[in-house]
């Protein structure tokens, strides 16, 4: 079990909503850029919008039906149904190796089997490279179902899925 304090992004203040983007916006290589605007469409748009210690970590999931147009998304949606995905999770340099990722994962666990949801998914970046982000995902026990390449962004993707049933 994780002691870490899991909140809402809605539920932030100014200060906090700010360093979250800001989180974001550091790490838009593996995510993207988002303005204040995009961020606060992702937000309300999404399954689950959740941080840790304020800006120490976030997570964005969007489920099946959620109105998103993410091409990786988009890939997912025509091949599965009744699916989560992580859009997004980053965690500050200065909290890596604490647990948060995983207790944001562990929650988005929890949510989902109690709304009947039964895959998880999400794409890793093979270039650039996120060599963490593969060591993450392959002991969370996620299964690689194909590969993008994403040449309007410089990306080469990963789709990965973790069956919770």
């Amino acid at each position: 079990m994780h002691d870490h304090a899991i909140d809402l992004i809605a539920a932030q203040d100014a200060g906090t909503e700010a360093a979250l983007l800001a989180l974001n916006n550091a790490h838009a290589e593996e995510t993207s850029f988002l303005t204040i605007d995009a961020w606060r469409t992702l937000i309300e748009a999404a399954y689950a919008a959740t941080c840790i210690g304020g800006a120490a970590a976030l997570l964005i999931a969007f489920d099946d039906q959620a109105v998103y147009d993410g091409v990786n998304f988009q890939w997912f949606r025509s091949r599965w149904k009744n699916f989560v995905y992580v859009d997004r999770v980053i965690v500050a340099d200065s909290h890596r190796g604490r647990g948060v990722a995983r207790a944001l994962y562990d929650e988005l666990f929890r949510r989902m089997v109690a709304s009947g949801h039964t895959t998880l998914t999400c794409e890793v970046n093979i270039n650039p490279p996120n060599p963490g982000s593969d060591v993450f995902h392959a002991r969370l026990g996620f299964n690689e179902v194909g590969r993008a390449e994403l040449p309007d962004r410089g990306k080469e993707v990963r789709y990965l899925v973790k069956d919770l049933t």
